[in-house]
């Protein structure tokens, strides 16, 4: 009888380069605009004048005369969602760098994997407004598969990218575009793309907003992660997205690039995280596994940090009991706004320039640190460089992501 050998299973990414990346938020639009709002320590939250909605919240908008239209040949994916995806896609440079690797590698194997929670939810509300009032039919035009259905976005962004690869869409609540840099990297390792275009979107709707003030977890001021007088989210809308490349030779090296992925499920409650932070260690370690470094070797944790009691102390208890002597950490929350299912992309690309530009960002509104944490927390932006970063996004139903980015030398 023929011996089989049995191939233990590596965990540990090989790193893959940012070779691009982009950012919209309330922030304004694209790096720069956000490196320099960040360093300064200014927020663009703002009282909530979204739509009908009559909250007392502020949030993160994005300025509606910046949204054009979806036209041409994908008029049929005109939604907010979708606009944002567009208005982001257009900054930074990022539509010619996919074109170039476009023409390196061909657009079958360039994969796109993306991340949002509601979708274009905010389109099917406005449709419900112009119902037939006799049959209650919805309008004529009105498109869920282009428009409503998560799908829409990475069927939007493949067709504004003029890519034909694998394509997915993520939706596990906060950590949704966390979770693409996992997948992304999976189905390189496996040959099925040579590239990954990784990104999210989300978009304000009055059901998110209303569905949270129903739970009770909006701020009424400027969301303050771990301040001792925080009382709930500022919830944002935003678009991110990087280009992730093999590192293919040493001019890459001093780039930044993606070293570590860790994922959970802690299925704790479908809301609440669990109070020993159990699931967001889990995660935080397998990304350390994932880069082959130890705890030692993070220089700042960007925090998930949303500004609620419950989710700043877990994450703090979880952050302690990893590093012990724990980094320089913040939440840019505070100004951004909580972009959902966009946050981990957002956040990822605000790390990535922290590391390319040399600065710790700092956490705009918070003011008193709550004393029964224990995290060293920045309140304002630090002119040090760091090397390795995580990255933390935490989403509801216990589903976690970690990711690492540094510098490799």
């Amino acid at each position: 009888m023929r011996a089989y050998r049995v191939r233990r299973w590596d965990s540990r990414l090989k790193p893959l380069t940012l070779s691009a990346f982009t950012l919209t938020s309330c922030l304004g639009l694209g790096v720069d605009a956000h490196l320099e709002a960040l360093r300064a320590g200014r927020s663009g939250l703002a009282p909530c004048a979204f739509e009908s909605a009559r909250l007392d919240t502020w949030v993160g908008q994005v300025r509606d005369e910046q949204l054009a239209p979806v036209e041409g040949k994908l008029s049929a994916s005109d939604c907010r969602n979708n606009r944002l995806a567009q208005l982001a896609l257009r900054q930074d440079g990022f539509l010619d760098a996919v074109a170039q690797a476009r023409e390196r590698y061909g657009a079958q194997r360039i994969g796109v994997f993306l991340g949002t929670s509601t979708s274009g939810l905010l389109h099917t509300e406005l449709a419900y407004r112009r119902r037939d009032a006799q049959s209650g039919a919805l309008p004529d035009g009105f498109n869920y598969a282009a428009t409503h259905n998560c799908f829409s976005l990475g069927r939007f962004v493949q067709a504004q990218l003029e890519l034909v690869g694998p394509a997915v869409v993520v939706s596990t609540a906060c950590s949704s575009s966390a979770k693409v840099f996992a997948s992304a990297s999976r189905m390189i390792a496996a040959g099925l793309c040579d590239a990954a275009v990784v990104g999210g979107t989300d978009s304000l709707c009055l059901t998110t907003l209303y569905g949270f003030a129903s739970l009770e977890l909006l701020s009424s001021a400027p969301c303050r992660p771990f301040d001792s007088e925080r009382n709930g989210i500022s919830i944002g809308e935003g678009a991110g997205f990087a280009l992730l490349e093999r590192a293919q030779n040493k001019e890459q090296g001093g780039t930044v690039q993606l070293l570590g992925v860790g994922e959970s499920s802690d299925a704790y409650h479908m809301s609440s995280p669990h109070p020993e932070g159990a699931g967001a260690l889990a995660a935080m370690r397998q990304a350390l596994i994932s880069a082959a470094l130890k705890a030692q070797d993070i220089d700042y944790v960007n925090l998930h940090g949303t500004a609620t009691r419950s989710n700043d102390a877990a994450e703090d208890k979880a952050v302690y009991d990893l590093f012990r002597t724990v980094p320089a950490c913040s939440s840019t929350k505070g100004a951004t706004g909580h972009l959902l299912g966009a946050s981990g992309i957002v956040e990822a690309v605000i790390c990535a320039l922290a590391i390319r530009d040399g600065f710790m960002p700092g956490s705009p509104n918070t003011q008193r640190l709550d004393p029964r944490l224990h995290v060293r927390y920045l309140l304002r932006s630090a002119a040090q460089a760091p090397h390795r970063v995580m990255s933390n996004s935490f989403g509801f139903g216990g589903s976690n992501c970690s990711l690492v980015l540094g510098r490799v030398h």
